[in-house]
């Protein structure tokens, strides 16, 4: 289920996945726990910020475009799933400051499910 399927899909664009985006890897680069694996992990940042959007734009909106496995590409930092919280922190006040309440908490919402999803896959031995 998208976030399309709800009536909020008026509010929702590609363009606004891309300013949340680059306004959260602007919080987040600044971060101490998120910061250094962000600046290791990313070397060139406009093609992140797309590439991020564009899962997001997918995610929430059923929208084509995003074309990658971000398990795999988190398996490629040494995570703990203590950052997925701080993940979340950064992810909340960044929609809090951009969308209003009415978008943000399904916007939240998602996040959610997707860092617990990463971290099962990340961190779950059964």
């Amino acid at each position: 289920m998208t976030l399309q399927d709800d009536t909020l899909a008026d509010d929702l664009s590609a363009p606004l996945f891309a300013d949340l985006v680059r306004d959260f890897y602007g919080r987040a680069r600044l971060d101490p726990m998120l910061g250094p694996v962000f600046e290791a992990g990313v070397h060139d940042w406009e093609v992140h910020i797309g590439r991020v959007a564009a899962f997001w734009a997918q995610a929430a909106m059923g929208l084509r475009g995003y074309h990658g496995n971000p398990l795999a590409a988190h398996r490629k930092h040494a995570l703990t799933p203590q950052m997925f919280d701080r993940w979340l922190e950064i992810w909340d006040r960044t929609v809090d400051a951009r969308v209003t309440p009415d978008l943000a908490e399904p916007l939240k919402a998602r996040a959610r499910l997707i860092a617990e999803s990463l971290k099962l896959g990340l961190f779950f031995t059964p």
